[in-house]
């Protein structure tokens, strides 16, 4: 499922937060289909990966924001005739996870074919978030458990865009 190499998380790095690419001292990626029941086998994949990076400490919350990150893209990111219900084998996978890792920092980043940026409920003093919602509270999560988030379109033979979430790690 998963695919080790920097090559592959290139077009990220333009819109991340300030990290050197080349410093990286782990990276795996996994192309998911386009299936809700894609959001478990990102879980997986991520537990597998921090356990391998031994970062199972910090799976709880990077979980939740890749489960987050996926439904999303899921959700939000595909065309109607592509959408979860209706997968297409043939095609390439159009949603991508990423997991990057430096000695003090670990990137989740989930790229999918919409060039549309993510929407945010807007949470002022006056306004909660309604936490009894079906739906509506995903980034709200993601600022909440992450250290940091943001997204970027990507551009050259990859339409579409990234949502990242970064984590600062305990030395």
């Amino acid at each position: 499922m998963g695919t080790e190499g920097s090559t592959v998380l290139e077009p990220l790095w333009q819109g991340l937060p300030p990290l050197d690419p080349t410093a990286v001292s782990g990276s795996a990626s996994c192309a998911l289909p386009p299936r809700y029941e894609a959001v478990k086998s990102a879980r997986e994949f991520t537990r597998t990966t921090l356990l391998r990076w031994d970062l199972v400490t910090e799976f709880d919350s990077v979980a939740l924001v890749v489960s987050e990150l996926v439904t999303n893209a899921l959700r939000h990111a595909l065309p109607a005739e592509e959408g979860p219900a209706g997968a297409r084998p043939e095609q390439e996978p159009q949603v991508r996870l990423h997991l990057m890792r430096w000695s003090a920092r670990l990137v989740c980043a989930v790229r999918d074919p919409s060039d549309k940026a993510p929407e945010t409920r807007a949470c002022g003093d006056d306004e909660l978030v309604d936490f009894s919602a079906e739906s509506g509270r995903g980034l709200y999560l993601v600022g909440s458990f992450s250290d940091s988030w943001g997204w970027h379109p990507l551009s050259g033979a990859l339409a579409g865009k990234v949502v990242w979430a970064l984590f600062r790690l305990n030395p």
